[in-house]
């Protein structure tokens, strides 16, 4: 297996664990609430959303040269942040690997 789809398994996996612990302290509710306790944490939650738009924006665009269907991405990108992209990524590798397609 190719190192950077370790490193990307790796990672995902990682903010998994962090993801269930958020989840199980404050509630999937709680995280967005905290993203709005104050100025900061606001900026913080506003850079994170312009950064998935734009990660949804390049899957689309990839998946379209590639011939891979975005779709299920681009909605846990919306449902679920980081992981969406994280997906992509360990998908279109599969992909480019094995010849995989969808409809885009």
């Amino acid at each position: 297996m190719k190192l950077h789809i370790l490193l990307i398994a790796a990672v995902t996996g990682g903010f998994a664990l962090l993801t269930l612990r958020a989840v199980d302290a404050v509630g999937y509710l709680g995280i967005f609430a905290a993203g709005l306790d104050n100025w900061g944490a606001a900026q913080i939650f506003a850079d994170l959303v312009i950064l998935a738009v734009l990660a949804m924006t390049w899957m689309i665009a990839d998946a379209r040269v590639r011939g891979l269907n975005p779709w299920p991405f681009v909605l846990a990108t919306a449902v679920a942040g980081s992981f969406g992209p994280l997906a992509y990524l360990l998908w279109r590798e599969r992909g480019s690997r094995d010849g995989l397609r969808g409809r885009a």
